[in-house]
Order: C-alpha cells, then structure tokens, then sequence
C-alpha cells in the first residue's frame, strides 16, 4: 500500500504547493496571520489529503486498512509508558542544552524558560493548537511512518527505513536527539501493530501535554522542567539520573519493540508474495522446494 505511492512526489508536491502559496500571499501583503494559517493549511491538510485521497483510489483500497480500532486499546499502557518516558528524555536534554549554554549565553536559557503566548485571535488560537495537537500528527504520521518508512524499508531494509525516516523527521524538529527516538518508536509501533493509529495516538498525546506544558502559565511542573537558570547547576545530580534513566528506558523499549519484528515483516511480506500466485503457481514452486 505505502510501498506502492512515491515518496519523492509527495514531497514535491508539499515543496511546490508550499512555495507558491508564500510568493503569492506575500505578493498579496496578506497579515503574518493569514500567512501562517494558509501555510499550514497546504502543508498539513490540503496536499497531504490529495495526495493520499489519490493514491488510496488508485490502488483501488481503503485508509481502513492501515487506521483502525480492532486492538488498539491493548496498546494504550505502551503509549503512556512511552509519553512519560519521552517527555523526561526530552526534559532530560534541556536541562543538559542549558547546562552547556549557561556559560556562554545565559540569555538564551532565560529566554527558553519564558512564557509562550498562545495567539490573541480565538480563531488563529485554535487553529494553532488543532495543528500542534491532532492535524500535525496525523499527517506526519502518514508522511513520515507510512510513506517514507515503508518506501525506504522497500528499497533496503528495515531498519534502514526506521533510521533514515526518523533523521529526517527529527530534523524539523528543535529537540534533534528526542525527535529521532521519537520517531524510531512510532516507526516500531507501526510495524509492530500494523496499525498507523497507534503511533497518531503517541503523536497527538504526546504533542497535547507538551502543548498544555508550553501554553498554560504554571503547567510545566517543578520536578520536570527547569523553570530558572538558577536551578540549572543546583539540580544537575537528578536531572543526570533522569536523562540517563529515560535514555536507558528507552534503548529497552526500542529493543522490546523490535525483537523477532524483521522475522515478522519477511513472513508477511512471503505470506502477500504467496498470497498473489495462483494454485498452479504455487504447485510448481512447491515441487521445485
């Protein structure tokens, strides 16, 4: 199914339609605002549903196949477990980002502690959190873990297609180390599960508490995040033990995930190859074994 949709054009077509849509509202002096809300808009909605409404019609098949409920709720412990360990990695690596930064650019620290405020538009407020919070996830989970991953695993192996997949993900994200195991542990639920709602649901839960942590004054709590440049030296001992923990949890889990999964995806992978031969077909290569 993924396997089958070129990657190249999607990302083409995000590329074009992206640009465009800039040159022509800046040609327009359209607001920050608007520039915003349209971009967005191509970026996450507009291309990304074309693309795969398409594709899906072409191959004659349904996003059923690849998004639905049947299982998903023995998973749901994996993904909280998961969440909290990706948020105290992630509060893990800021903690050590401000540690390094302290000495030689304190002003930046004090500004990555500030307040972020949400936009003074209601609308533009919504639009921006239904973006960070469920739109976003679903489509880069489309792009990222089924396009990409499965094109990439096609064409040379598995975890070729989880690596290379999740360094490009992680690249349009700020926290580069976190993004990447991030993106590793969505790849494994997808190909562990078969199912693209599983890492949807560890994208938008994910995504929800770090946006009520980024919005809500006073959300971030004490014993996660630094909330001064005082407590970067004073608490180094238990942010180390974090950072080191959660990473430790999180090597175990993507190893949990992926053990015996490359057996399982040549079995699948031979079942479909079978599973396409006819009677006669599968007679003569039974002989010949």
């Amino acid at each position: 199914m993924f396997e089958e949709m070129p990657a190249r054009h999607l990302f083409g077509f995000l590329a074009l339609a992206t640009g465009i849509t800039i040159i022509t509202l800046f040609e327009m002096s359209a607001s920050d605002q608007t520039i915003e809300v349209v971009f967005q808009s191509v970026l996450y909605i507009f291309v990304p549903v074309l693309y795969f409404k398409f594709y899906f019609w072409k191959q004659g098949t349904s996003v059923k196949n690849v998004v639905f409920f049947r299982g998903l709720f023995r998973w749901l412990p994996v993904v909280t477990g998961l969440v909290a360990l990706s948020f105290m990695f992630s509060a893990g690596m800021l903690w050590f980002q401000m540690y390094i930064l302290l000495p030689v650019a304190p002003w930046l620290v004090d500004f990555s502690n500030g307040p972020i405020p949400l936009p003074n538009s209601t609308f533009h407020a919504i639009f921006t959190l239904s973006i960070i919070m469920l739109i976003g996830p679903i489509a880069e989970e489309f792009i990222f873990r089924g396009v990409l991953l499965k094109r990439v695993i096609a064409k040379t192996t598995m975890w070729s297609g989880v690596i290379i997949s999740s360094l490009i993900f992680a690249m349009l994200h700020v926290d580069i180390i976190g993004a990447f195991l991030f993106g590793v542990l969505a790849s494994l639920l997808f190909l562990r599960t078969g199912n693209l709602l599983v890492p949807i649901l560890f994208h938008a839960v994910n995504n929800s508490l770090a946006s009520y942590m980024m919005f809500v004054p006073g959300a971030r709590p004490d014993w996660l995040y630094i909330l001064n440049s005082s407590e970067v030296y004073a608490e180094a001992a238990a942010y180390t033990i974090m950072l080191i923990g959660s990473a430790l949890l999180l090597m175990l889990a993507i190893w949990r995930l992926s053990f015996g999964l490359e057996k399982k995806l040549r079995d699948e992978q031979l079942t479909k190859l079978m599973d396409s031969y006819s009677e006669s077909e599968k007679n003569e290569l039974r002989d010949s074994l």
